[in-house]
């Protein structure tokens, strides 16, 4: 599957490099939602929310009342993730709460399974420099994303993977990294970060691995007319 990403700042559609610098802006919502309807999901993430400044809750719900969403960014409570479910959300992303400094939150992830249901919970692993990251990939904790995919599964259904060190850079993703990962779960895996060719899409998808797309599809790196014959083939 092929899952193109919509991510919200300050009420509007952006792309971020390396989560930092913004490199576009789309006043409406609606376009990309139009511009994506030949793909089953897209990917939501509410990047003040993930960083702690407020939300696009109204956004989201919009975007959620169109399409079949999945939706992360400042999920710290169980109280946050049924809020998303109840706006429309399909699932929901787990990342920074998912942690704590010694390893990965056993109490958070069982109540949140307890509350909403393993297969509606996404965990999300960020890697930078062969870590993990959190708090907007601000922080890295101490350990790898093989290293705790095993002990996270019993609290989701999968894992968004985000190889952070070529995100939004348009520059390829470390196909080999995916690979490794892939091969420590049968859980569904989404691969984020740094996707640029149709031929990362496709060795992807030849692992059984679904890929998400941001920046090369905003800037017409892919195509999504070609995007959506490949899914369909």
């Amino acid at each position: 599957m092929i899952v193109p990403c919509i991510d919200l700042m300050d009420g509007k559609v952006v792309q971020l490099v390396q989560g930092r610098e913004k490199a576009l802006e789309v006043d409406s919502a609606d376009e990309m939602i139009e511009r994506f309807a030949a793909f089953p999901e897209i990917q939501v993430i509410d990047l003040d929310a993930a960083l702690g400044r407020g939300s696009n809750d109204d956004l989201v719900r919009h975007i959620a009342s169109k399409a079949a969403v999945r939706v992360g960014g400042g999920v710290r409570s169980v109280a946050r993730a049924e809020a998303l479910l109840a706006q429309g959300a399909t699932k929901v992303i787990i990342g920074t709460s998912a942690f704590t400094k010694s390893g990965i939150d056993e109490v958070f992830l069982g109540a949140l399974r307890n509350a909403v249901g393993r297969d509606r919970i996404i965990v999300a692993l960020d890697s930078k420099a062969g870590r993990i990251v959190v708090k907007g990939w601000q922080e890295a904790t101490a350990f790898t994303a093989e290293e705790v995919l095993h002990s996270l599964e019993p609290y989701c259904g999968g894992f968004l993977c985000t190889y952070v060190d070529q995100e939004g850079m348009l520059i390829g993703t470390d196909l080999e990294w995916f690979r490794r990962l892939r091969a420590a779960t049968n859980l569904e895996i989404t691969a984020a970060g740094g996707i640029t060719t149709m031929d990362d899409v496709r060795a992807l998808l030849a692992m059984n691995v679904r890929a998400a797309l941001g920046m090369a599809i905003y800037t017409g790196r892919l195509g999504l007319a070609e995007l959506a014959a490949l899914i369909n083939s």
